[in-house]
């Protein structure tokens, strides 16, 4: 009895972390301010990397069924992952090495990263608002090894460089002068929204 307890009770403190990921993240897609974006979506991927750190430091979770239940259509997200597209620009593109263990350097846009950690979190989400914590817990573990724990560090990457060029005045970009001159665009709406 215990540790079904204690697993509700995880499962309930993950649930709490990916609904405040899914609400924030779109309000900051729908608000379309870039430059108080970049540093609130870095908080936030940080406090979900948290959410998936500690889901793949537990033993894995089991399903009950062998097939995953039916809880419905997939969020909808195209609009989320435009506004964030239109909203960081030239920005939006950013090379990673997605296995550093074979060092592949892939291109990637934080819109189309982002709205696929929307996808995976919310699909958990939709079985645990149904009763089904086994299976939420089970594909939120799963979909964090497979996919999302690694797009999600490297979207924070993406954006702490951002914050690094803003703040270190280093060249984090590849030299081109559209990337750089965007970023510097993005920053300054940034420090004009702070004051």
């Amino acid at each position: 009895m215990t540790n079904e307890l204690t697993g509700k009770e995880f499962a309930t403190s993950i649930a709490d972390s990916v609904e405040s990921f899914l609400l924030s993240v779109r309000a900051i897609a729908a608000d379309g301010d870039g430059g108080s974006a970049v540093p609130m979506l870095l908080l936030e991927v940080s406090q979900i990397l948290l959410a998936g750190a500690r889901l793949g430091a537990q033993q894995d979770f089991e399903p009950r069924e062998e097939f995953q239940p039916d809880v419905g259509m997939e969020a909808d997200v195209d609009e989320l992952r435009m506004g964030l597209a239109e909203m960081f620009g030239d920005i939006d593109t950013y090379s990673f090495v997605f296995d550093p263990y074979t060092p592949d350097v892939v291109d990637s846009q934080i819109s189309d990263d982002v709205a696929s950690l929307v996808t995976d979190l919310e699909y958990g989400l939709r079985h645990y608002r149904l009763g089904d914590v086994d299976e939420a817990l089970w594909w939120w573990q799963f979909s964090y090894v497979n996919n999302w724990g690694n797009l999600a560090g490297a979207v924070l990457n993406a954006l702490l460089t951002v914050v690094a060029h803003d703040r270190l005045d280093s060249e984090p970009f590849t030299g081109e002068e559209e990337d750089l001159a965007a970023a510097d665009e993005m920053l300054e709406k940034t420090a004009t929204a702070a004051t």
